[in-house]
């Protein structure tokens, strides 16, 4: 058994995905478990509607604001906006491969600047309290080796980072879709355990391909964290199945379903569309008989009510007494 007391295991910021209602969602499955919000760009809190993008529920700490950006006053700015918002750690993305994130330099593509990276550090470490941490690739299209990785991760370091949560894929910034990107770049975790070896100060986390409690607690040997994205995204119950790793009970289903519905309930009084909520929970019963059943249920609806999703949620529960 891994023991926890310094270690972490997060929910990695998912564009479209990791969204306030998803995160709610998931903490209702784990309370050990950091949750990140999704990229948001400087800009999109700068000159957007700050307020919407920067909105969770206090049940979800800790959550951590994920950002997207390389202009230091902005950055700086968009940190002190996470710290009066109380998020409790805002994190860097290093990692996006992207064309969009590209052309406004955010990314994966910062791996190849690193002293803008330490400068990002620098500057927001001086103006929040809350840690700043990065979240990047093991490297970049033909600049793959672990020296560079290294390089910058020292680089970053000295600058005053402590956390590093590292994606264990290369980037190919042209030529490669997000989703090949995820998927085609091969696996190289003994990259990131060298990391922690190279840089036993620093606390090191793995990102990629991960999508067992078993896998987490392998990883968790020689690492500090584990970062899992769309594994408990479309999984979800595996969150549940991660608080053995605490010692702690599972959750059942119909409990997290007791707890979601005043939620809901909540955010319907405050304009919030049930169906764009629901997308997030197709899936609750994976691998469960009636499960298919239950996302068609939750699936196209726009005029989707609560009792739609109760009715659907009660058939399941009977075929699944235990669940």
């Amino acid at each position: 058994m891994v023991d926890m007391t310094n270690k972490r295991l997060s929910v990695a910021p998912m564009i479209d995905w990791t969204t306030t209602d998803y995160r709610y969602f998931a903490r209702l499955f784990n309370p050990q478990v950091y949750l990140y919000t999704e990229m948001i760009s400087t800009g999109a809190l700068i000159h957007g509607n700050r307020a919407r993008h920067l909105r969770f529920d206090a049940l979800e700490h800790p959550v951590v604001l994920q950002l997207g950006g390389a202009d230091i006053a902005e950055m700086t700015q968009c940190a002190e906006f996470a710290q009066q918002h109380n998020y409790d750690e805002v994190n860097i993305n290093v990692g996006c491969p992207s064309d969009r994130v590209q052309h406004n330099k955010i990314g994966a593509c910062l791996m190849a600047e690193p002293n803008t990276v330490a400068n990002l550090v620098t500057h927001m470490q001086a103006a929040v309290d809350i840690p700043v941490t990065v979240k990047h690739r093991i490297g970049i299209d033909d600049f793959d080796s672990y020296e560079f990785m290294a390089d910058f991760v020292k680089t970053v370091a000295d600058a005053g980072c402590t956390r590093f949560i590292v994606h264990a894929r290369t980037a190919w910034l042209q030529g490669l879709s997000p989703k090949q990107n995820r998927e085609i770049p091969p696996l190289r975790y003994d990259d990131v355990y060298r990391l922690k070896q190279d840089f036993p100060e620093l606390d090191i986390e793995i990102n990629g391909g991960i999508e067992t409690v078993a896998d987490i607690a392998t990883h968790l040997q020689y690492i500090d964290g584990v970062m899992i994205g769309r594994a408990f995204y479309h999984n979800p119950y595996l969150l549940a199945e991660a608080n053995s790793l605490w010692n702690k009970p599972m959750p059942k289903r119909e409990d997290i379903l007791a707890h979601l519905y005043p939620y809901l309930e909540e955010q319907l009084t405050k304009g919030e569309t049930l169906s764009t909520m629901a997308r997030h929970y197709l899936g609750l019963f994976q691998g469960l008989p009636g499960a298919r059943k239950w996302r068609q249920a939750l699936s196209g609806k726009p005029q989707l009510t609560l009792d739609d999703i109760k009715k659907a949620a009660d058939e399941v529960l009977q075929l699944n007494p235990n669940a």
